[in-house]
C-alpha cells in the first residue's frame, strides 16, 4: 500500500482516526467509518507471537481489501523477533504498524504487554528500531501509550522512542489506572510540547465538537476516537447521532462480507443507542438472529440489506510464515469481556 501516513498527519487539518478496539475495529467496521470521513484506521490489537506462529490466528485476526487504506496494524509484542516477523507479514497489506504500550488490563500487565512496556523504554526502543531498520519508509512504525503519574517519565519515554526512529506517537491522556475519568489535558499538552513527532490525541471524545476541541487545545496532529465512533460511525462527518444511511451501509457491508451475527448485532446495538426509544431497545437488543434484525430495521427505518460483491470483496492475504517453537497462549479473549469499557482502555 502506497499511502503515506505521515503526509496525512502533517497536513493542515485535523487527522481523524478510528481507534484499535477489541473485536470491533475489524474490516467491516473500518469499511463503514471510511465512508464517513475517517482518515486512518487501526486494527484491533493483535498478539504478535500468536500471529507469527498460527495460521488460524492470522486468518481470524487480520483481513483487508483494496479500500482498506490507510491502515495501521496494532500489535502487542515484547520480543523483537515476534514484532519484526509479524510486521513483515502485514507490511504488503498495510501502511504501518503500531506497538501497544497502553493496554492496562491484568492479563497484559502480567504477560509483559501493553502498559507494562511503559516501564521498559530500552525494550521499546529495540522493538521500534529493529522494525524501522527492516521495513523501508513510507511504512510507519508508531507507538500508542498512556501517560504515567510521573509525567517526567512519560516525557523521557517519548523522547527515547523518538530517538529510536518512531514515526509518530498516539497518547491516550489517562494513566493506566484510569478508566472513565476526564483526561489529563495538561499532561497531554506537556508531552506534545516536549517531542518533535507527529502526535495523535486520544480520550473522552463523544462528538465531533469534542474532537475539534481536543485537536485545538492539545496542538496534536490528529484525534483518535473509540467510544464515540462506535456509537456513531458517522461522527467525523459531523452527525450528532448515527444517520439512517449509515445503518443501511452497515447492513450492506455485513451482508456482503463474512460477519458473525454477534458482531453485526453488537455494532447495531451501539449505533442505535441514541436513535431508538427505550422500549424499542428492549426489543432490539435481545434479538438473536439476522432475520429478526432485518425485520425490525425494515419496519422501523424501511431499509434492508443489499449486496455489493465487487466493492466489498476481501483480499486474499498470503503470509510468508516461518515455523517457530510453540508459545503459551495468553488468556486475552477470556479477560476481554464484551463491554464498552474494555474497548477504550488500550
Amino acid at each position: 500500500m502506497s499511502q503515506d501516513i505521515l503526509n496525512i498527519l502533517t497536513g493542515p487539518q485535523m487527522t481523524k482516526v478510528c481507534a484499535p478496539m477489541v473485536r470491533y475495529s475489524k474490516l467491516p467496521f473500518r469499511t463503514l467509518v471510511r465512508k464517513y470521513d475517517c482518515d486512518i484506521c487501526f486494527t484491533p490489537m493483535i498478539l504478535a507471537d500468536s500471529f507469527v506462529q498460527s495460521s488460524k490466528a492470522r486468518d481470524s485476526e487480520f483481513s483487508t481489501n483494496e479500500g482498506d487504506s490507510p491502515l495501521i496494524v496494532q500489535f502487542a509484542a515484547k520480543e523483537v523477533d515476534d514484532f519484526v516477523e509479524a510486521t513483515e507479514m502485514v507490511a504488503p497489506y498495510s501502511n504501518g504498524v503500531d506497538l501497544n504500550c497502553g493496554c492496562p488490563q491484568r492479563w497484559a500487565l502480567k504477560d509483559g504487554y501493553g502498559a507494562d512496556l511503559l516501564t521498559k523504554p530500552q525494550l521499546v526502543k529495540e522493538l521500534v528500531s529493529n522494525v524501522r531498520n527492516r521495513i523501508p519508509k513510507p511504512f510507519t512504525v508508531s507507538v500508542k501509550i498512556r501517560i504515567l503519574k510521573d509525567i517526567k517519565k512519560t516525557i523521557e519515554f517519548s523522547r527515547a522512542i523518538e530517538h529510536a526512529g518512531v514515526s509518530f506517537l498516539t497518547v491516550h491522556a489517562r494513566t493506566p489506572d484510569m478508566r472513565n475519568e476526564p483526561i489529563d489535558l495538561d499532561s497531554l499538552k506537556l508531552v506534545r510540547s516536549c517531542v518533535h513527532l507527529p502526535m495523535i490525541a486520544n480520550g473522552n471524545v463523544r462528538s465531533f465538537e469534542d474532537a475539534k476541541t481536543l485537536y485545538e487545545e492539545s496542538k496534536c496532529n490528529g484525534v483518535m476516537v473509540a467510544g464515540g465512533i462506535l456509537t456513531n460511525p458517522a461522527i467525523f462527518s459531523g452527525y450528532k447521532n448515527t444517520p439512517v444511511e449509515c445503518i443501511q451501509d452497515w447492513l450492506d457491508i455485513t451482508s456482503t462480507m463474512s460477519t458473525q451475527f454477534m458482531c453485526m448485532h453488537h455494532h447495531l446495538v451501539f449505533m442505535l443507542e441514541k436513535v431508538l426509544t427505550k422500549k424499542e431497545k428492549l426489543v432490539f437488543n435481545v434479538l438473536n438472529n439476522k432475520s429478526d434484525v432485518y425485520d425490525f430495521l425494515k419496519e422501523r427505518f424501511d431499509i434492508q440489506p443489499r449486496t455489493f460483491e465487487k466493492e466489498y470483496s476481501v483480499t486474499k492475504c498470503e503470509f510468508n510464515a516461518v515455523p517457530r517453537k510453540n508459545v503459551q497462549k495468553s488468556n486475552f479473549e477470556d479477560e476481554c469481556s464484551i463491554n464498552l469499557e474494555n474497548l477504550f482502555i488500550q
